[in-house]
């Protein structure tokens, strides 16, 4: 079985606060895209180990792979002594802000659900989404959503406008765990997060470019000046809508104009940065 695990990007992200177990509050607009990895799970009998495997060598596919602790947490929850053979094909970069290991487990958990014809209760999987990672939930649930809490809180929301996604990321990566820390010592910066909801659903560009925002930008740019530099140089090509993703490093730019986001791609694969030119992933329209 071959499930699409799609990327994310955070047209609004803010932090509310740390809480006790040093995790943080966060309220959150997130977007699926349809760049995506692909998972490719099969069923093993019992005598065997689960093992994964995937065509990017630098990917650790151990013990601490996301896919591997989806699928032992699925193997302890449902009671099940069946084993898989997962491969991942990744299309998504790694460290950059786009969700990639949070979607390939969540496409893991839907994977194996649907193998064993396992039926789980809605609140439940969630719960165990939120024990593999942050972004899990909203990866598994699959639609554009209002994410808050640590991330295991989601709740649809509606798009009025199918956007062109011009991903753009510099060589090197940033640790969320680092970003974060760093996010604890600087001055905060707050984002309007119902007034990015209220513009994504009447359309209002105007709005969404005054609203979109990313609190982690400032941690981020301090620690990797390179974000604010592509930042810049996309508004420079006459992008209105551009924000960092989650915790970095990737920048992404918006619009409905195709030919002016192509023109853009070639622009910064020629300047060494990788580059990807995709679209909102979103729900067809009566499901």
């Amino acid at each position: 079985m071959i499930i699409k695990a799609h990327a994310k990007i955070n047209i609004a992200l803010d932090v509310l606060d740390r809480r006790e177990d040093n995790y943080h509050n966060l309220d959150m607009v997130m977007v699926p895209l349809d760049l995506h990895d692909s998972i490719d799970i099969t069923v093993l009998p019992s005598v065997y180990d689960t093992y994964i495997t995937c065509d990017d060598v630098s990917l650790e596919t151990g013990q601490y792979n996301l896919c591997t602790i989806a699928s032992n947490a699925m193997r302890q929850k449902y009671n099940f002594k069946n084993q898989f053979r997962i491969h991942i094909h990744k299309s998504i970069p790694m460290s950059a802000g786009l969700g990639g290991g949070s979607s390939d487990a969540a496409a893991v958990i839907h994977g194996v659900c649907s193998l064993l014809k396992i039926k789980p209760d809605p609140k439940e999987i969630i719960e165990l989404c939120k024990k593999i990672g942050s972004d899990v939930p909203f990866c598994y649930t699959g639609v554009p959503a209002h994410v808050t809490g640590v991330g295991d809180v989601v709740e649809p929301i509606s798009i009025a406008k199918n956007y062109y996604v011009l991903i753009v990321k510099p060589s090197e990566g940033l640790s969320t765990k680092t970003v974060y820390q760093h996010y604890d010592d600087l001055e905060k910066d707050h984002v309007n997060v119902a007034g990015v909801i209220s513009a994504l659903a009447s359309g209002d560009e105007i709005s969404l470019a005054t609203n979109m925002g990313n609190a982690l930008e400032r941690p981020a740019i301090s620690l990797y000046p390179e974000v604010e530099k592509i930042k810049n140089a996309l508004k420079a090509e006459g992008f209105n809508l551009v924000l960092m993703s989650g915790s970095g490093s990737s920048v992404f730019a918006l619009s409905e104009n195709y030919r002016k986001m192509a023109k853009a791609e070639t622009k910064f694969t020629k300047m060494g940065y990788t580059v990807i030119l995709t679209t909102f992933h979103l729900p067809e329209k009566g499901k």
